[in-house]
């Protein structure tokens, strides 16, 4: 733990609008716990932001105290780099503002706010953003890796839709990035994560989309598993960008349109989601309906931010998470055959691998357009390891470790990066691909001295 003098947190107090939070503090252990129970670690301090000034202080305070940095948005990241052991935690949980310029479809957001804060916001005005899956996930993470979801094979990954940004360097000082200004910062933080400071406001190009949308599950035995995934695979060719479809194998959860008896079977779930218009969405989705003899279904018309939020029951709080992470191009048959075996082998309940369509708008991007270079994926496939109790941990880890290598063979070698776990800083390249070097240049400019390293980090060149 650093020793930090009792003059120096009381001057961070009397300069801060927010909260100054020690080990001592009401309200530290609250506020160091993040979405993953695997991660348990102990800031020296924790400044909850109120605004840019206080980020500022922070980043200053930090660098002039020789702290290691931790930035905190949803705190939903899986490596759990929101907190650090003995530094600083920059939390920024409580700069949630959402404001629309629906004239301009433009969104202005805070770095604390959480998909279904914007979703909320944007909604008002049948407008949206390509964000994830998961309404409880930050916005700040999620973009700064690139972000895609529902609606990323029609408009792009969220990093394509961010038109400027706020950012405090390691320097202290508050630099306005865009297309226009600070231009190798711009393009950086579009998929190179948070090595080049802390981004205090997003501005995001918004989309027509809702109030209503088309989706729901297909629920399919998994011995139907095979042959549904090679109707899915050869239907993708002529799919609308309006329809996206995900893939997820796991043990059925009790949804209420399941009949109790298959309740902890093996299943394929195809996840629908059809932005176009919801009285084409019956016709849109009735493909998906004939892959085989379903267990259950729920289809039908919806608003937008329910679907959005129709996961969060199975991504909550409190649970240990480990996953791992492949790019793919096509589903080859021997991935097929390597993710049907796995379900049949799942070490928790809570298990489960997921096909994320991409897709679409998303290839269409070049590569060197962005910091994101995975513009050749068709999907990023997730092993999600997910249980309980810690006694789990090392079963747990080593199902998806498995199925990481059996599946090794049909992947591009690239991953995405907010997939990476804390044990994986071998597969930096491979997150980065061919834009890591312009990546470095950009941190060595922004972060010489890499005091945003508490990330999956780009070091800067050697002074």
């Amino acid at each position: 733990m650093s020793k930090l003098s009792n003059d120096a947190l009381d001057a961070l107090r009397a300069s801060a609008r927010g909260q100054v939070l020690t080990p001592d503090a009401a309200g530290y252990d609250d506020a160091r716990r993040i979405w993953n129970a695997m991660i348990d670690r102990r800031p020296a301090v924790i400044l909850r932001c109120a605004g840019a000034a206080d980020v500022r202080l922070a980043v200053d305070f930090a660098r002039r105290n020789r702290l290691v940095v931790a930035v905190r948005g949803g705190g939903h990241n899986i490596a759990g780099t929101a907190v650090c052991d003995g530094g600083m935690m920059i939390d920024l949980s409580a700069m949630k503002s959402v404001r629309v310029d629906p004239r301009r479809a433009r969104a202005y957001v805070e770095p604390g706010a959480l998909l279904a804060d914007v979703d909320h916001e944007t909604q008002a005005f049948d407008l949206a953003v390509p964000l994830g899956v998961n309404s409880t996930t930050g916005v700040a993470g999620l973009t700064l890796g690139g972000g895609f979801g529902w609606l990323t094979r029609r408009f792009g990954m969220t990093v394509d839709n961010l038109v400027s940004a706020d950012v405090v360097t390691a320097d202290g000082q508050l630099l306005h990035a865009s297309a226009q200004d600070n231009e190798d910062l711009y393009w950086a933080i579009r998929g190179g994560g948070g090595n080049f400071g802390v981004v205090t406001m997003f501005e995001f190009q918004l989309h027509a989309v809702g109030p209503i949308v088309y989706g729901g599950l297909v629920v399919l035995p998994l011995a139907q598993g095979r042959q549904a995934l090679l109707q899915y695979r050869e239907a993708l060719e002529t799919m609308p960008e309006e329809l996206t479809v995900w893939a997820v194998l796991r043990l059925a959860p009790p949804l209420p349109f399941l009949p109790e008896a298959v309740h902890g079977k093996p299943m394929l779930a195809f996840a629908i989601c059809y932005s176009g218009d919801p009285d084409r969405g019956l016709a849109a989705v009735e493909a998906v309906r004939g892959w085989g003899q379903p267990y259950g279904e729920h289809l039908g018309p919806m608003p937008y931010t329910a679907w959005q939020q129709a996961f969060d029951p199975l991504l909550t709080p409190g649970s240990r998470n480990y996953w791992k992470s492949h790019n793919l191009g096509l589903l080859q048959d021997g991935l097929i055959d390597a993710l049907i075996g796995a379900v049949e082998t799942l070490p928790s309940p809570q298990c489960e691998i997921f096909l994320g369509y991409i897709g679409g708008v998303a290839m269409q991007v070049p590569v060197a357009a962005t910091a994101y270079p995975h513009r050749a994926a068709q999907f990023a496939m997730n092993v999600h390891g997910r249980w309980d109790a810690p006694e789990d941990d090392e079963r747990c880890i080593a199902w998806a470790r498995a199925l990481f290598r059996a599946t090794q063979p049909y992947a591009q070698g690239g991953v995405y990066v907010n997939f990476l776990t804390q044990d994986e800083p071998d597969r930096l390249g491979a997150a980065y691909g061919p834009n890591f070097e312009r990546l470095v240049r950009a941190k060595t400019r922004y972060d010489p001295h890499n005091l945003f390293r508490h990330n999956q980090n780009i070091p800067p060149a050697a002074a």
